[in-house]
């Protein structure tokens, strides 16, 4: 929930200047934008998934985007997409889950149904069959040179990572989990009630919680310079 927003405060002022500078599309920022002037692209103005076909090409200076490449069909063939998009010299942004951090090890994504691909940085071998390694696909594209790469995880929690597999979690409590994920989905972050009840049922249950619900991050965050 307002990850952008939220990433946002772990970033300075000179990351804005250097890579916020010139003209920047913000691909899948909803009502989320990553800075202000920033072109905004959701699935209203056109399909992130092919955007090249109504969005010019070589024409932005930062190319951002938070939290949208799981939700492309073709990660791989999007993002080579959303790539066309840069200026020579030019920057790529590019935030997206962590897999075991935000998913725990489940897949289908038990917090958002709509993923349709895990990240990860380190896993040599990954427990997701959907899995892509973040650096080694934004290193495949043409002539990109990795500026930085790094896991985010302010004020995420640990100690509530879920360890059970969800078969086990949703087999002990059929009748309450279903009815107690959809009231969840309609209450706002900082529900400090609801927080404190999901860390019972963690504690006494293992039932996964979405810290991304609260005020941490969960995430990876990948910068590329497109070298011509």
């Amino acid at each position: 929930m307002d990850e952008a927003k939220k990433t946002n405060k772990i970033r300075g002022k000179a990351f804005f200047k250097k890579y916020f500078s010139g003209r920047v599309i913000d691909i899948g920022a909803g009502e989320d934008l990553v800075c202000e002037g920033a072109e905004r692209i959701d699935q209203e103005d056109g399909d992130a998934n092919h955007i090249t076909t109504h969005r010019q090409l070589n024409a932005y200076d930062t190319v951002h985007s938070s939290h949208c490449l799981e939700h492309m069909y073709e990660p791989k063939k999007a993002l080579l997409e959303w790539w066309k998009l840069i200026k020579p010299g030019g920057y790529l942004v590019l935030v997206v889950p962590d897999e075991d951090l935000y998913e725990q090890g489940f897949w289908p994504s038990k917090f958002n149904s709509d993923h349709k691909a895990t990240f990860t940085l380190n896993n040599e071998k990954s427990w997701s069959p959907v899995s892509f390694n973040i650096f080694d696909l934004v290193s495949s594209l043409p002539n990109s040179e990795i500026i930085s790469v790094e896991i985010q995880d302010k004020y995420y929690d640990y100690s509530l990572q879920t360890k059970l597999p969800l078969s086990q979690i949703v087999k002990k409590y059929p009748l309450w989990y279903r009815g107690f994920r959809r009231i969840t989905k309609k209450l706002r972050m900082g529900n400090a009630l609801l927080e404190k009840f999901q860390n019972q049922l963690f504690l006494s249950h293992q039932i996964p919680i979405d810290q991304t619900m609260r005020n941490a991050v969960a995430q990876i965050q990948i910068l590329a310079k497109c070298t011509k």
